[in-house]
């Protein structure tokens, strides 16, 4: 974690002239907004100058020559003379572990630079390591209120993305973005946290505290640290959020409302460069589907067996063709239930279950022979045969990704099994980590051996 942060001579002036230091950002001399500073940038890129330039009085004589119709000369000279206030804040801000940077600095993240040109915000306040914020990474958003589907749903992202060293960025908020970077930092990873309000406060959280001592977790906001939350700042800084990764995800979305909604759409028109998936399973609201319907790619965990980040790169015509020549498989193959005698012993890993499926095809080999046809074994005979083994696996905790792996087949399939013995009371599912496994009892390995 950085210590003994110096701001620089550039970023000294762009705080004396954009930020608020606490106060309210209407009082006398107002701060300069976004637009109204890449007015000022643009001028002294003009007149050959940096932002320094304007801490040296002799300097500051030049800018009786602004265009007075959008800049007004005299707050330049009172915001520039906040130097005591200046002064006290960044004190107190960086003896609490805040960090600052200016756009022209070199740490500044050059992904905010080249996909938001003048929208990049002219200062960034953090607390952790700053390197986080190039390495790029997985965006994961969506709404507060999700239900716990959406909880397993977005904390078996995380851990994927832990384990393939995806990073993960999100904006901090309840709901999916607290349960995608506290899975994601439980699970090893890192993860940047964009707020929109509170940067002090959140990095003393017990919660996040650790991560960021430990160079896991690295917090940012484009507000004062001690900045309270509003509607304005939270939507403003959804496109941070994008413009630092790779790629994105949304987890659940409203219907043309809210800051989810808001901030996809924004990153579909104006930030090409990030691919935006919407996660596409059963009961997903209704904003996901809507969502697709204007330009994002469908996200279907169940059917995905890339690595992540080899999947979530791919262009976008090869994303239509797995759709369409998943759709007509799906047509022509029976339902997921239902096994073909030759394929099942044919494509079964586990030793012990081959042969109880050979046992119980026994007795209908007669009638196999009388009518020369292959009948389908019931699903119940596949899943009393399949679940001796499922429990040997599961006398550990062991999540449905990886016993699929182990027994290779689908995971859909996989589910369907381990929903029946949940049931049954034969395994247990345990809320953390989510979608993870382990045999109810050890007692019923000796009886069904």
């Amino acid at each position: 974690m950085m210590v003994n942060f110096t701001v620089s001579a550039d970023t000294e002036a762009i705080l004396l002239l954009c930020a608020s230091f606490g106060e309210n950002r209407q009082a006398e001399p107002k701060p300069l907004t976004l637009k109204e500073y890449n007015l000022l940038a643009k001028w002294l890129q003009e007149n050959r100058m940096r932002p320094q330039d304007l801490l040296d009085k002799n300097t500051q004589i030049k800018l009786q020559s602004l265009p007075g119709d959008k800049l007004d000369p005299s707050r330049i000279f009172a915001l520039l003379e906040r130097g005591a206030m200046f002064a006290f804040a960044v004190e107190k801000w960086t003896n609490q572990g805040v960090w600052i940077i200016g756009r022209g600095d070199g740490e500044y993240p050059l992904f905010l630079k080249q996909r938001l040109k003048h929208s990049a915000p002219a200062i960034l306040y953090g607390v952790g390591e700053i390197e986080l914020l190039s390495k790029g990474g997985l965006a994961v958003v969506g709404s507060r209120n999700i239900d716990e589907e959406a909880v397993e749903y977005t904390q078996q992202i995380a851990r994927i993305c832990a384990e393939e060293k995806i990073q993960i960025i999100s904006g901090g908020a309840k709901g999916v973005d607290q349960a995608s970077m506290l899975g994601i930092l439980e699970a090893g990873g890192t993860a940047i946290g964009v707020l929109a309000d509170s940067l002090l406060k959140a990095a003393t959280l017990g919660k996040y505290r650790d991560s960021i001592r430990e160079g896991q977790l690295t917090l940012i906001s484009t507000y004062d640290p001690n900045a309270g939350f509003s509607v304005g700042n939270a939507m403003g800084r959804n496109k941070y959020i994008y413009a630092l990764a790779n790629y994105a995800l949304v987890i659940s979305s409203s219907v043309r409302q809210g800051g989810t909604w808001a901030g996809a759409i924004e990153a579909l028109e104006k930030i090409k460069e990030v691919p935006v998936w919407v996660r596409m399973e059963d009961n997903v609201p209704e904003g996901n589907q809507q969502l697709v319907e204007q330009g994002a790619r469908p996200f279907k965990l169940i059917e995905w067996n890339d690595y992540l980040h080899d999947f979530l790169s791919k262009p976008p015509e090869l994303i239509e063709k797995n759709i369409e020549e998943e759709n007509e498989q799906q047509e022509e193959k029976p339902s997921e239930n239902e096994y073909n005698l030759e394929e099942n012993v044919e494509t079964h890993p586990a030793e012990t279950a081959e042969k109880l499926v050979e046992n119980e095809s026994i007795s209908a080999q007669n009638t196999l022979e009388e009518q020369q046809t292959v009948p389908s074994i019931p699903a119940e005979e596949i899943y009393q045969a399949v679940l001796p083994i499922i429990l040997k696996h599961l006398q550990e905790p062991l999540d449905d990704k990886s016993l699929a792996e182990r027994l290779d087949v689908q995971i859909g399939q996989m589910r369907e099994w381990l929903k029946k013995a949940v049931a049954e009371k034969k395994v247990e599912k345990l809320k953390k980590p989510a979608k993870t496994y382990v045999i109810a009892d050890k007692n019923l390995l000796d009886f069904i051996n």
